[in-house]
Parts: C-alpha cells; structure tokens; sequence
C-alpha cells in the first residue's frame, strides 16, 4: 500500500509542479513594460481575457494555490518515504542467520597421491 501511496503523490507532485512553473512563465514581470517598447505588443494579451486587471489577480492566486499544493505534497511524499519499510540493501542482511557446522580439517597425508615426490622436500 505504502509503494501505491507513493506513487499516486508523486504523480500529483510532478503535476502540480509543472502547473506552478507554466503558471509563472504565463505572469508578466516587473520589466513587462519595458518589453512593450520594443514591440512586445501590451494591448490586446490576455488583458482580454480575464479583464484588465483580473489577470494578475487570477494567474497570481492560482499560483499561490498550486504553490501550496507542491508543498503538501512535498510533505506527504516525506511523510510516507520516511514511514515505510526499507527493503534489504545486500542479499546477505535477508539471509537467515543459521550457524554452519564445523567439519574436520583434511590433513595431508605423507604419501602423494599422484606418485610425485614432493613431500620428501624438507621443510
């Protein structure tokens, strides 16, 4: 549930987060007067639209409603990354503890095996 729950919010998050940056690269600047000089048109824009003022009101209080809302998110994304359980990092933290039996150490035997006379080389 906890890996759904993530999901869904960061989808949410991503969404609100591209929403808040289209919303403030459609907002005029301080320096949009300026750009009228030099042809940046002023008149027409979307003061048409939302009435000549009612732009600056609506894209600025949309704004602060969806800056409000990547902070929530942003809350519950830490909320939830932080109240889950971590899966193990390494095979061996999930392995199963069980002691191994001891078994006897072979010694080598004085013969070789292969007929080789190495063992008679002093040590």
């Amino acid at each position: 549930m906890g890996t759904y729950l993530f999901s869904v919010i960061l989808t949410i998050h991503v969404i609100v987060g591209l929403s808040v940056i289209g919303l403030v690269l459609m907002q005029h600047g301080k320096g949009a007067d300026a750009g009228a000089a030099f042809g940046g048109g002023g008149g027409g824009g979307s003061g048409s639209i939302f009435g000549a003022s009612g732009s600056a009101n609506f894209l600025s209080r949309t704004t602060a409603t969806l800056a409000t809302a990547f902070f929530l998110t942003s809350l519950g994304l830490s909320y939830v990354a932080s109240s889950t359980t971590s899966a193990p990092s390494s095979i061996m933290e999930s392995a199963p503890s069980v002691p191994v039996p001891a078994t006897a150490v072979p010694t080598p035997s004085d013969e070789p095996v292969d007929g080789s006379r190495a063992g008679a080389i002093p040590k």
